[in-house]
C-alpha cells in the first residue's frame, strides 16, 4: 500500500490516526476480495487471504528507516543535530 503510506515518515502517529488507517486498509482488503461486511468474514481471515502487512507496522518501519537515514547524513543539515538533541 505505497500510496497509503506516502510521506508517512513525518506523520505524528496518534491512536486515532492508526485506527483510521487500519479501517481504511480493511475496507481496501474487503474490496480486493469482493467481500462485504454482510458476509461476516473476520478480519483475520481476510488478512490471511490477502497476505497484506498491517498498515501500523508498515508506517512504524518506515519511520524508523527515515530516522536512520536522517541520522546518517553528514552534509551539515539540521536533521541529525535535532535527533541527537
Amino acid at each position: 500500500m505505497p500510496l497509503m503510506t506516502y510521506d508517512s515518515e513525518t506523520w505524528s502517529l496518534t491512536m486515532g490516526l492508526i485506527r483510521r488507517l487500519r479501517v481504511t486498509q480493511r475496507a481496501m482488503e474487503r474490496a480486493m476480495l469482493g467481500v462485504s461486511l454482510r458476509d461476516k468474514i473476520r478480519n483475520v481471515e481476510i488478512r490471511r487471504r490477502t497476505r497484506v502487512t498491517d498498515i501500523a507496522q508498515r508506517v512504524a518501519k518506515l519511520k524508523w528507516q527515515w530516522a536512520g537515514h536522517i541520522v546518517r547524513r553528514r552534509d551539515g543539515r539540521w536533521g541529525p543535530k535535532v535527533l541527537e538533541w
